[in-house]
Parts: C-alpha cells; structure tokens; sequence
C-alpha cells in the first residue's frame, strides 16, 4: 500500500513562511505526478501546485510565493510558501499520481495564516 503523508504545518502571521513536505512510502514508488491541493472551509478543493519532470505549474494565487520541488531520492515533494497570507489558510494536501492512472492523496496538514 502506498501511504503519503504532510508535515510542516501549523500557524504562523502573515507574511511569514512555511515549508510543507510530503513523504511517499510504498512497495511501487514511481509517480508521474505530485502536487499540492488545499481546502478552505466551506470552499472546494483547488490545485495549488504540482510537479511532473522538469515542469511545474501554480495556481494564480500563489504564484511568486510558492515553490514546488521534489526530491526523488527520498521520495519527497516539497512546497515552499513564504509571503503567506490570511487566505491561504486551509488544509493542504498532497496528491500522488502514478504510471499505472492510480492517485494516492494524504491526510492533510493544517495551515493558518493569523496575526
């Protein structure tokens, strides 16, 4: 079974910074895809970014702020997020997808942005 699990969570005032990381175990550990999603309440969850090869792609919001990155030998996505903002405040989660059109999501860690 394949398990993906968040870290790096937690509060912090505006303007600051957190580095969110997501461990991938398994027996196959091959992913064409990682990314990072987030969910506000009472709103839908929404692409924050994602990473496949040499290519990364964000959402809007978050571009300039945030930075994916991946380290495959410790089988690892990363999100950077500095200039953090009230309304990024959510539950963030990563999502794995594989060769074989499987996608793995984990738990989720919190983020709040408050003074």
């Amino acid at each position: 079974q394949v398990q993906l699990v968040e870290s790096g969570g937690g509060l912090v005032q505006p303007g600051g910074s957190l580095r969110l990381a997501c461990a991938a175990s398994g027996s196959i550990f091959s992913f064409d895809v990682m990314g990072w999603y987030r969910q506000a309440p009472g709103k839908q969850r929404e692409l924050v970014a994602d990473i496949s090869d040499g290519r990364t792609n964000y959402a809007d919001s978050v571009k300039g702020r945030f930075a994916i990155s991946r380290d495959n030998a410790k089988n690892t996505v990363y999100l950077q997020m500095n200039s953090l903002k009230p309304e990024d405040t959510a539950v963030y989660y990563c999502k794995a997808d594989n060769p074989g059109g499987n996608s793995y999501w984990g738990q989720g860690t919190q983020v709040t942005v408050s003074s």
